[in-house]
């Protein structure tokens, strides 16, 4: 993780916190905000890989902020409460992915919950750029379909012989297939 925001409302909670995070990840770099106000405003203004909020915060409670991060950004998120709240706490915010650690912290335990955020992280990220891959891909075949409809249309192409007339145009023009069908479109459906 190259940046993580901590937020919480208790100095030395804070100081601590960013002490285990650069064990932890020796080369990140850690902001701090005091309140959930300050919070939202720096998850909107910048990119965080984690946001670790240290329950409760001097204006709200956290769970809600907690919220917002997993919602509005791609940060992972880390909640730390007191060990009577932790599991309630849990209960309300896995469902939105925010890893819940009880106080007091343990410094092994920090380390391996933050190791398994951190790769949870990766994992989505992945995921994520697989997932936009795919996406292209279709916007690509539908560009494609809606060239050989055209073609289809306005030529009196079959299926067979509007795909291959793509595939030799792309070929003699020396451009991909995509090129081809958008020009198709823009000729014959503008």
């Amino acid at each position: 993780m190259d940046r993580i925001l901590v937020a919480s409302s208790n100095d030395k909670a804070t100081a601590m916190l960013v002490s285990l995070l650069k064990e932890t990840f020796p080369t990140c770099k850690t902001s701090i905000a005091a309140t959930g106000l300050e919070t939202r405003r720096a998850v909107g203004s910048g990119s965080y890989d984690c946001v670790v909020i240290n329950c409760p915060l001097s204006d709200e409670y956290g769970n809600e902020l907690a919220e917002i991060v997993c919602t509005s950004t791609d940060a992972s998120c880390v909640a730390i409460a007191k060990s009577e709240n932790a599991d309630i706490l849990a209960d309300k915010l896995e469902d939105f992915g925010v890893m819940v650690i009880p106080k007091p912290l343990g410094r092994q335990y920090f380390y391996r919950s933050m190791k398994f955020v951190s790769a949870a992280r990766k994992r989505m990220l992945g995921i994520r750029s697989e997932n936009l891959k795919l996406h292209k891909k279709l916007e690509e075949i539908r560009t494609i379909n809606r060239a050989k409809c055209s073609l289809m249309q306005y030529l009196g192409f079959t299926e067979q012989q509007a795909h291959k007339y793509l595939e030799k145009q792309a070929m003699d023009k020396r451009c991909t297939k995509i090129e081809v069908a958008q020009k198709v479109i823009e000729m014959y459906e503008v």
